[in-house]
């Protein structure tokens, strides 16, 4: 049976280096959480760490590849299924960074600007041999994306109360729904309902 082990922050940083520079060349690594859980902030600090070990790593925003707010919104701004399946762009994500990084070792870093609504206008941006892409944001897994190594920030119902906005809290129902429906077991599964103490879980097998 799996169990939950403490870790601190550091700790956990230092574990999922370690496990990242067992990979090969241009590897993706998914930060999977609901904005609440700060995937975009966990994520940086990992690639921080990683590029002192002298390997190279960027972060894809899963903001940066938002739908524009015509099809997002088109059942208006609240609809839980349209946050689900048409708020972001899963396959312009999968085709501009997952698959043009291993197919042409290049990758689209933002396609969509959520604040203008506009194009982000970014220039593709070339991978040396061993660059380390950390793709963060919700609901990233459980969507086939080929990523080598998987981290979920999971966060409990109440947790995701405590922590999301007041004008987001529709998104909740949204999230725990995706949540339920995944069955794709993440490389490391963190509790994170207290980022400041988050729990490892322990599995009697390596999960990928």
């Amino acid at each position: 049976m799996p169990h939950f082990d403490p870790i601190t922050q550091d700790g956990l940083v230092e574990l999922i280096v370690v496990r990242v520079r067992e990979l090969g060349e241009r590897a993706l690594v998914a930060i999977d959480g609901a904005d609440a859980a700060e995937p975009d902030t966990m994520a940086h600090g990992i690639a921080t760490a990683l590029r002192d070990t002298g390997r190279t790593a960027e972060v894809v925003a899963l903001h940066d590849y938002i739908r524009p707010a015509s099809l997002r919104m088109e059942f208006g701004r609240t609809d839980e299924m349209s946050y689900r399946t048409a708020w972001f762009d899963y396959a312009a994500l999968d085709r501009e960074v997952i698959q043009a990084l291993r197919r042409d070792a290049r990758w689209l870093p933002a396609l969509w600007n959520e604040a203008r609504d506009r194009s982000a206008r970014s220039p593709i941006r070339t991978a040396v041999t061993d660059t380390v892409l950390f793709v963060a944001g919700p609901m990233l897994l459980g969507r086939g994306l080929a990523f080598d190594l998987t981290v979920h920030l999971d966060m409990s119902e109440p947790a995701l109360r405590r922590r999301t906005p007041a004008d987001d809290l529709w998104t909740i129902p949204a999230l725990l729904h995706h949540d339920r429906d995944n069955s794709s077991a993440p490389t490391f599964f963190i509790r994170w309902d207290h980022p400041d103490r988050p729990a490892l879980r322990i599995d009697d097998t390596a999960r990928r």
